[in-house]
Formats: C-alpha cells, sequence, structure tokens
C-alpha cells in the first residue's frame, strides 16, 4: 500500500511567537499540509537533519550565550520529539547539523565562529562532547560578509568517507575526513569564484556531481567530485535570478530530485525557486523556470519522500508554501500559501 501521509519538521529563528521545532503533516491524496504543532522548545534550531533510519533528529542549538547541538528521538507514528540531551559551548549556535548512515557522528558548521565540530555519538543517538574543531581562516573580497570566515555547510558525502564543509567568508569547499575517534582532517580545498559567497551543497544521484548555491553572488556551481580523492572541480557557473533583476536578492537552499534530472534552488529578494534541468550527460543545467514563493525571504525548501510535492518555508512571511511537483518537466504548481509557521528556516521530512 502507498503511503500518503508524512510528517515533517520546521526548524525556525525563536522570536516572535516561535518557540523551537515545529511538526507538521501532508496528506498527500488531498494535498495539503496541516498540523502544525509544536514539537521541541528549543533556542534557535535554524537547522534540523534526521537519521537516515528515522530514530533520531539533530538541530542546531542555543541555551542563552553557548551555542552546540541538541540530540533527539523521533516518535514515527506521531512525529513526536524527546530530548536526549544537548552539548552547547560558550559562542554562538551553528547553522548547519547533519548526521552520518551509522549513527556515529554529527558535524556542524558554525557561521559565527568559522568553524567545523564534530560529535561522536552514543548508541542511543546520544551526543558526546565535541570532539574537534576546525577552524578556517582568510577573508574574501565582500567587506560586510566575507570579513573573516563563515562556515555555513557541513555534510556528509553520499558515499560517507568525507565531510564536504563551504564556507561563505573566504569562498571555499573544504573537504574533511573523519577519523573514529571524532578527528576531523582536511583533505581538499577548491577555491570558487572570489565574492561568490559559497552557502549550500546538494548531490547529484550519482555521487559524481554536485551542486553548490552561491549567496552572495545567487548562482548555481556545478561541481564534479571524485569519490576516491574527495576532490572537487568546477564544471559551469549558471545564475539562479534573472539578469534584469537589480534588487538585492541572496541564494538560499538547492536540492536534487532523486531520478538526478532536477535541480531547485531558493532565492531571497526575488522570494523565487529556481528550478533546472540537468544535463543527462554533462550534468550542467539549464533553466527551466521560476516560481514565486508566495512570500517573503523563502529560506528553505524540500522534496516530500514522494517527490510529487515541494515545500517552501518563507522566514519573514513566516508562512509554508506547497506545491505540487510535475515530474516529467520539474515545474512547480502553487496548492497551498497560507500556513503559518513562525520564522520558518530549515524543512525536513522522515524518510519513507
Amino acid at each position: 500500500m502507498t503511503k500518503t501521509n508524512f510528517i515533517g519538521y520546521v526548524g525556525t529563528y525563536t522570536k516572535g511567537d516561535s518557540q523551537g521545532i515545529y511538526s507538521f503533516s501532508l496528506d498527500t491524496e488531498a494535498k495539503k499540509l496541516s498540523n502544525v504543532a509544536l514539537a521541541a522548545e528549543l533556542g534557535n534550531p535554524t537547522y534540523v537533519n534526521v537519521s537516515k533510519d528515522n530514530r533520531f533528529l539533530y538541530s542546531v542549538a542555543k541555551a542563552g550565550d553557548k551555542g552546540g547541538v541538541a540530540a533527539y528521538s523521533v516518535n514515527e507514528e506521531t512525529g513526536a520529539l524527546r530530548l536526549i540531551n544537548q552539548e552547547v559551548s560558550d559562542g554562538s549556535s551553528p547553522c548547519h547539523v547533519d548526521v552520518n548512515a551509522d549513527l556515529t557522528a554529527v558535524v556542524s558548521a558554525n557561521y559565527h565562529n568559522g568553524t567545523v565540530d564534530s560529535y561522536v555519538l552514543n548508541n542511543d543517538g546520544s551526543l558526546n562532547p565535541v570532539s574537534s574543531v576546525a577552524a578556517h581562516e582568510g577573508s574574501g573580497p565582500n567587506k560586510d560578509r566575507q570579513e573573516k570566515p563563515h562556515a555555513h555547510y557541513s555534510g556528509f558525502t553520499p558515499d560517507q568517507k568525507y565531510i564536504a564543509v563551504i564556507d561563505l567568508g573566504i569562498d571555499k569547499l573544504i573537504t574533511y575526513q573523519l577519523a573514529e575517534d571524532g578527528t576531523l582532517s582536511e583533505v581538499s580545498s577548491l577555491s570558487v569564484k572570489a565574492g561568490s559567497g559559497p552557502r549550500h551543497l546538494s548531490f547529484h544521484p550519482n555521487g559524481k556531481f554536485a551542486y553548490l548555491m552561491t549567496e552572495l553572488s545567487n548562482e548555481v556551481i556545478v561541481l564534479s567530485y571524485n569519490q576516491e580523492t574527495g576532490e572537487f572541480k568546477e564544471v559551469q557557473y549558471i545564475s539562479a535570478i534573472p539578469a534584469d533583476f537589480n534588487e538585492n536578492s541572496q541564494g538560499s537552499a538547492i536540492h536534487v530530485s532523486s531520478d538526478g534530472r532536477f535541480v531547485y534552488a531558493g532565492n531571497r529578494g526575488h522570494d523565487s525557486i529556481a528550478v533546472f534541468r540537468v544535463n543527462e550527460e554533462s550534468f550542467e543545467l539549464t533553466l527551466v523556470e521560476y516560481t514565486s514563493t508566495e512570500g517573503s525571504w523563502p529560506r528553505d525548501f524540500v522534496l516530500d519522500p514522494s517527490e510529487k510535492f515541494l515545500i517552501a518555508s518563507n522566514q519573514e512571511s513566516s508562512n509554508l508554501v506547497l506545491y505540487e511537483r510535475d515530474e516529467t518537466s520539474g515545474k512547480l504548481t502553487v496548492l497551498q500559501s497560507d500556513v503559518t509557521v513562525p520564522y520558518p528556516v530549515c524543512v525536513k521530512f522522515l524518510n519513507a
């Protein structure tokens, strides 16, 4: 029997009415989002990630003047979250978190500190104190945003061999290896276009290419990936906004459909999602369309497990938007745009 109801989570900025991580449900038969509820009270859980087996959710966390990561157990039937533990230390909270497939490690990227932190996990999903901190060095040409390193993304590669880390402040994509004891070691580094401000990364399902979203230049960079060495190389740069759009716009999230045919990129300011078609031979991109996000400052979006739908989060207008996705053309059609979640940032589903 095909599953028709999926549980999702929204990480938020805890200002205004927001209290933490929210859950919601998607009914794919009714084509509707509903049941928005507070799942966990937590300070600034701006990014969350669910373990592959759906047992645990990890969130960035702020606790007073400390920052770190919180671990939750997940009730797969109800979506309820139960706090296992949190590891926080003095300083700002991170902005990105990821967990590996075999549930032995979590990594986080800290924008303010310009660092990548690793945590070794226990069998119950709980976090040990930080094992290793890799601190970046340097700056970029944008005096306002690149005065120092700003690590913005730290994710395990599809083969789980490496960790790809993106630093917006120094225009670099750095590959790390993670030892069993949690020690981070740099193995490769790619400098992208100066001032582009790289932000987020998503891999093609073949594991040999990846798509990088830049925040400052609002572009997508197509990259080849060497699974043996962990090295990335630039293949193509393509703008994610129209050439005649001259107002402030900053790239946000990027995701690839699991059939590898389409790439979706979020634009804050232009307030759109750009849809790109992937060339089956070169893996380069061509634009299909721009779709309005029906709100302000789309911070993130996610394809649902069926991939027939896409949900976007508008941070400044505090709404989620549900689109139906044409799997042949890649195009998006708005179904619902009035789902209120305060200051939403990250959107994730439990895995099907």
